[in-house]
């Protein structure tokens, strides 16, 4: 089982648009016989980071392109490939992996496909569009805990509790207990009630079943997530505890990148270019790269102002595809606030991020930049959407103090 956490922006249908393109171009063509066996008849372009697992299932989509399995398996590819790469293009292939169904009502595709539809809406943060999806999903297919931890997830990411803790407990009846404990012990913590989600995630923990070595990835992510309830509650010596016992279990990028906000929140930026060497250079981890350099204030740091240039250069290229300025508000106003000291900017970017995702870094960016700002309206803004959603976080608290 998947679980979802944070998500970058991108473009849809590029992979779509090419297919249909290439197919067209294919009807009236005659083919041409290589004259010997050595010969190169087209040269594929290459795809930095694809293992020769995700070539395979390129190959073996153009081959059985209407079959879900291999539909899922390649779209799962591409959209990791838009993880670890940062480049939104590759969620636009997974789309395209889907592209059989994409006509096809809700009730003629099948259940695993919308799933991941859905997931890859909740990628580009389609959330609206993921939510209907995985409902008609769930319509045919009320057991799909996948579908059920994917639900709950983006209505969280919405700042919408008591909606997500219904599917929370509905992928509880769907799947493993553990998954639907974990699921209401983060919007518990999220609601405030950090001692009752500490001991959840403790207690989980304690499973002698999860000592096994072939459960390293879930003792990492409930140990990461008892790090972030920790820093929701303002304990940072528990929050580092919990964080370094999860990078213990099993590395992985998005407990790469808590770990490193954490470190540049805490004055301890320095460790985050060792942290994050060797990873692959998507958006993501440049900005903390980055930012990391721009508090470094002339130390010697590895990237340098290399790091900002690409980043930005980066963001320049990627307001060139229309409706992309939403997407990537998040990353751009942490770029804005934390590396060009443009407040200004990076409140009108977190403000504008805040409309779609309310997860307690973004209202976390959004506090920081209305208070860099000098706006006494936008500080207003954070507290009362705070208590619109219910969220409690002291670091919130902290920057508007």
């Amino acid at each position: 089982m998947r679980r979802h956490r944070g998500t970058p922006g991108g473009t849809v249908l590029a992979f779509a648009a090419a297919a249909l393109l290439l197919l067209s171009g294919m009807a009236g063509a005659v083919p041409r016989v290589p004259a010997a066996d050595d010969e190169v008849v087209e040269s594929l372009p290459v795809v930095a980071g694809w293992t020769q697992e995700q070539r395979r299932l390129r190959r073996e989509l153009v081959q059985r392109p209407g079959d879900p399995a291999t539909a899922i398996a390649a779209a799962t590819a591409y959209l990791n490939l838009a993880r670890e790469q940062g480049d939104a293009r590759y969620a636009g292939y997974a789309m395209g992996a889907l592209q059989p169904w994409a006509s096809a009502p809700a009730a003629q595709t099948p259940p695993a496909v919308l799933v991941m539809r859905a997931t890859i809406a909740q990628f580009l943060h389609d959330f609206d569009g993921a939510e209907r999806t995985l409902k008609a999903a769930l319509a045919r297919q009320p057991g799909n805990a996948q579908a059920w931890i994917t639900l709950a997830t983006v209505l969280r990411v919405q700042g919408r509790y008591t909606e997500s803790d219904a599917a929370c407990r509905a992928l509880g009846r769907a799947g493993p207990a553990l998954y639907g404990l974990a699921c209401l012990a983060e919007n518990d913590a999220l609601r405030g009630s950090h001692g009752e989600a500490r001991d959840a995630f403790q207690g989980l923990l304690a499973s002698p079943a999860l000592a096994e070595p072939a459960q390293a990835a879930t003792r990492q992510w409930l140990l990461t997530s008892l790090a972030e309830v920790e820093e929701l509650a303002g304990r940072t010596a528990q929050a580092d505890a919990a964080y370094r016992a999860a990078l213990a279990a099993q590395r992985s990028g998005y407990l790469l990148l808590a770990y490193s906000d954490f470190l540049q929140r805490t004055g301890r930026g320095a460790e985050v270019p060792t942290l994050l060497a060797g990873e692959a250079r998507s958006d993501a981890v440049v900005l903390r790269l980055a930012i990391a350099s721009a508090h470094a204030k002339g130390k010697s740091d590895v990237g340098g102002k290399g790091d900002a240039t690409e980043l930005r250069e980066r963001f320049e290229a990627a307001a060139q595809r229309p409706g992309t300025t939403a997407l990537h508000a998040r990353e751009e106003a942490m770029f804005a606030l934390d590396v060009q000291n443009d407040a200004a900017r990076a409140l009108k970017l977190a403000r504008l991020n805040a409309q779609r995702q309310r997860e307690p870094i973004d209202l976390l960016i959004y506090a920081r930049a209305a208070v860099a700002a000098g706006d006494s309206a936008a500080r207003a803004e954070v507290r009362q959407l705070m208590q619109q959603i219910g969220l409690k976080d002291a670091r919130v608290d902290a920057a508007l103090s």
